[in-house]
């Protein structure tokens, strides 16, 4: 069984910077995957060289078994990757439904259904009210994104990555900011994901991260320290050495 996904000694270098430092990692279809480390690690930079944001300077990024390290990203959002952002990146004066809409109308292949009114596209428009009734955000489909709360954004946010109906998807601190009443949303939203989506997440949050993930990664100083299942990183005397630096 081909990875869902694998990285083969990625790095990036920003001139003389080293962001990422020949960076292996191999997540199997199904996976709950954990990255962590430190502010300034390189996690969410090694999110940004697999969606295709940034282009690896070395090394080479396989999603399923196909090699995508040139391919934009767009094109791998097409091979069925999603992924959510550290700091939202939403429509602040649409409705939430429509940011839904525009997220699943920017995946299209061609630009034929672009000139159509969105008020035709009945097929968008069902598939995003069925994202946001999966995160209890029906009720408020057609609220300005504005006028919500912070954890319904996340909450938003996560619906339109998961309305692409992704086989890998990739959360970006998804509990980040979050009151512990949302954390505990937001957490239950995750767990009920299918095991048909890969998730690689990166989490601040040690416990949820934790209760979460199946193997984790550590990352420090831009390469990888330790990877191993959650009792065998949360055990290593490593993990407290990069966090506590003890």
């Amino acid at each position: 069984m081909s990875a869902a996904l694998e990285l083969r000694g990625v790095s990036k270098r920003f001139g003389g910077l080293v962001a990422t430092r020949e960076i292996s990692l191999s997540v199997m279809p199904g996976e709950r995957h954990l990255l962590i480390g430190p502010n300034g690690a390189g996690k969410t930079t090694l999110f940004n060289l697999i969606t295709g944001d940034l282009a690896a300077t070395s090394g080479a990024i396989y999603l399923f078994g196909a090699d995508v390290t040139r391919l934009s990203t767009r094109a791998r959002v097409h091979r069925g990757l999603a992924r959510t952002y550290q700091v939202l990146t939403l429509f602040p004066h649409e409705t939430l439904l429509h940011n839904v809409v525009l997220a699943l109308l920017g995946m299209e292949r061609g630009l034929h259904g672009v000139w159509r009114p969105l008020s035709r596209r009945i097929e968008l428009t069902e598939r995003a009210l069925s994202a946001l009734t999966a995160v209890g955000l029906a009720p408020s489909a057609h609220r300005i994104v504005g006028e919500t709360a912070y954890g319904e954004r996340r909450r938003l946010e996560l619906a339109m990555a998961l309305a692409q109906e992704p086989r890998l998807l990739l959360l970006d601190e998804p509990l980040a900011g979050l009151s512990r009443e949302e954390r505990e949303r937001v957490r239950s939203l995750l767990e009920k994901i299918p095991r048909s989506v890969t998730v690689v997440m990166i989490e601040h949050d040690m416990d949820a991260a934790l209760a979460f993930a199946e193997r984790i990664t550590l990352l420090d100083r831009g390469a990888v320290a330790l990877c191993g299942t959650r009792a065998e990183v949360a055990a290593d005397p490593r993990t407290r050495e990069v966090y506590l630096g003890v």
